[in-house]
């Protein structure tokens, strides 16, 4: 049983047009639709959304705004998701991580936010998802050298095993070839990507 998370991959990401766009990420857009449509719930136990949420007002003053343009205002177009979660089988659960920095383990106090139900603190979450016996973790989005590379690392200090598509993922300076050889090479439990 695996899980899938699928990092940022909102408007301001995945156009080209828009506030802070990954060079390429626009043509991931239909493989990623594609390959989330092929998910088996007999094989998935959930697929969580990640998305960077800013606030204009606020932003100016965050250690992010030294090395990006302001992007992913929350509940502007830029902040929108680009992959239409309808295409996933509706007997896979989704969920939903608002995260206003790259790492999406940094920030305490965070929920996981059920399409249906309760909101669950973050770490409670993956802790009761390991307990279940899923072990292993999936995850594609942008960018590989920020948002995705921080996943990663999160997730294998907590145990997990991670695959990365690399067809699936892009970086603004480093694909995640680049990131797992050079970020991971020492870890014990290093992210495949395949």
């Amino acid at each position: 049983m695996q899980f899938v998370i699928v990092v940022d991959t909102q408007v301001d990401f995945m156009r080209a047009d828009g506030a802070l766009p990954v060079a390429g990420a626009e043509a991931l857009v239909a493989p990623m639709r594609a390959w989330l449509a092929t998910l088996d719930p007999a094989e998935t136990a959930g697929v969580l959304f990640t998305f960077d949420t800013h606030y204009a007002d606020t932003y100016a003053a965050t250690a992010e705004a030294a090395l990006f343009p302001i992007h992913c205002v929350r509940d502007t177009p830029g902040w929108a998701n680009m992959i239409d979660a309808s295409l996933i089988d509706p007997a896979i659960a989704q969920y939903r991580l608002e995260k206003g920095v790259f790492d999406m383990w940094a920030e305490d106090g965070l929920m996981i936010v059920p399409n249906d139900g309760a909101a669950i603190p973050r770490d409670r979450f993956f802790a009761a998802l390991k307990a279940a016996g899923t072990t292993r973790v999936t995850v594609i989005g942008v960018a590989a050298d920020y948002c995705v590379r921080w996943a990663l690392n999160g997730l294998v200090d907590r145990g997990f095993a991670c695959t990365v598509p690399a067809d699936l993922t892009r970086g603004i300076d480093r694909q995640i070839e680049a990131v797992i050889a050079e970020d991971f090479a020492n870890t014990v439990r290093r992210p495949q990507v395949r």
